[in-house]
């Protein structure tokens, strides 16, 4: 065997054990803004933000649902684009494919940037650019090891949030049962009611919804392991069903115990409820705490970056005749895609570079832009599992993992994303973001156009 072969004719290694995939898919499901946007969510919504996410959760779960029943038609395809591609034509693969990649590069930038910060937190006199690529250098290493290497990785990230969200769900219900006092008041669940259900009147509900999406991006990343793990066919839908149950515990169970420790009232919307709730019972090394889960988090964050963006690359490039393309879409002895994945670190590298060169500023809306092409991403899968619904393949097939309610909860589901969208759109703040986003697509779909016609 070659150490370099066509994607075509190898697979990648089935080396995710059914705990790792589930940990994945509750790692993507929580990331750095419960800890550190918790403060703004409550501030803008008030209790209601409960519902908000639990409406929104009920819809990512939907969309799950979907791409979950498209990944089990056909386990082996490294990422959901070759499903995109099939019931939508390869243009539109191509687009939502190299979109994606390309979100997951400057994601994955924002939250190297993250960990240089948060490092500083203990060590303000060295230079962000060496933790950057300290970091940077270790997760690639574990990424080119093994998929299992990964997948173990992955699995400790996501204890340790999990364990911080815990935590904050005890320390609740202990002062919620014990009737403690705190210079807010006496703990109890009255808090959520006590102080108003809504946060100004509700007049910034809507915000508070596009808010709760952008927790969730990610929740999709599972989707990209069924290609490596072992047995997909009970493991992806184990993982898949469990979101709803996730989402109740640890995103409405900890925000719960949040607002019921002191009224909503009293959070700040610039600083971590963790860390307010954690000081305010006496843990003076709260701060430093919360900076290590965060750190943990952005860390994860990154290791799903360099994960997706290598299976993205060498998915699109796998298939290809040009010979410049294929070696980005070769396995290697380990059945890993390792040009890819360097191709995509050296990306990903370029934030150290990008932080000199770029203002703050310039790369955040970067950042938002690629965050709102989720919204479009999403929807696309969505039609592209209508798509499938209406063809033979579905017609003719055995069906082991369907979506509940399809396609009228598709339909619900695609309305909730354009509504999102609609929310980017005419909203001030996110309104250039929204914009930007639809350009992308503009350019993307009319250069594919263009290409095809010559």
């Amino acid at each position: 065997m070659s150490a370099q072969q066509d994607g075509a004719s190898q697979n990648l290694e089935r080396g995710l054990s059914g705990r790792h995939v589930e940990m994945i898919a509750l790692g993507g499901t929580i990331g750095t803004g419960l800890f550190l946007g918790a403060g703004k969510s409550i501030s803008t919504a008030g209790p209601a933000i409960l519902f908000i996410y639990i409406i929104t959760g009920l819809f990512m779960f939907w969309m799950m649902r979907a791409l979950g029943e498209l990944l089990l038609t056909n386990p082996d395809e490294p990422t959901f684009v070759a499903f995109i591609e099939k019931y939508l034509g390869q243009r539109t693969g191509f687009v939502i494919g190299w979109t994606y990649w390309l979100g997951w590069i400057t994601i994955a930038m924002a939250e190297l940037t993250a960990i240089g910060t948060y490092m500083k937190f203990w060590f303000p006199k060295t230079p962000a650019w060496i933790w950057e690529l300290a970091f940077l250098g270790v997760l690639f290493a574990i990424n080119v090891i093994a998929v299992g290497a990964f997948g173990e990785t992955e699995f400790w990230f996501a204890m340790i949030k999990i364990i911080a969200i815990l935590a904050m769900i005890v320390t609740g219900i202990v002062m919620i049962l014990m009737h403690t006092k705190t210079s807010a008041g006496v703990t109890s669940l009255s808090n959520l009611w006590q102080y108003g259900l809504v946060a100004d009147h509700g007049h910034n509900l809507l915000s508070a919804f596009q808010m709760v999406f952008f927790a969730f991006l990610g929740i999709e990343f599972v989707g990209m392991t069924a290609a490596e793990a072992k047995d997909p066919d009970k493991v992806i839908p184990k993982a898949i069903n469990s979101i709803i149950m996730r989402i109740l515990i640890f995103y409405v169970g900890a925000l719960m115990a949040i607002m019921s420790i002191q009224p909503w009232t009293n959070y700040s919307a610039h600083q971590s409820p963790f860390v307010q709730v954690f000081a305010g019972i006496g843990i003076t090394a709260a701060a430093g705490i919360i900076n290590f889960v965060v750190l943990t988090a952005a860390a994860s964050s990154l290791n799903s970056a360099l994960f997706t963006t290598g299976r993205m690359l060498f998915s699109l490039n796998s298939a290809s005749d040009r010979s410049e393309q294929n070696a980005l879409g070769r396995l290697n002895k380990r059945n890993l895609p390792m040009n890819a994945i360097i191709l995509s670190t050296l990306f990903i590298g370029l934030a150290v570079v990008i932080n000199y060169l770029l203002p703050a500023s310039a790369f955040e809306v970067i950042t938002s832009v690629a965050s709102a092409t989720f919204v479009v991403i999403y929807a696309v899968l969505i039609i592209a599992h209508l798509m499938y619904r209406k063809s033979n393949d579905f017609k003719q097939g055995q069906h082991q993992y369907l979506m509940p309610g399809a396609p009228y909860t598709d339909y619900l589901t695609l309305t909730f994303l354009i509504g999102i969208f609609m929310i980017l759109l005419f909203t001030k703040e996110t309104q250039a973001t929204a914009v930007l986003a639809l350009v992308w697509f503009a350019i993307m779909f009319g250069w594919t156009f263009r290409s095809n016609k010559k």
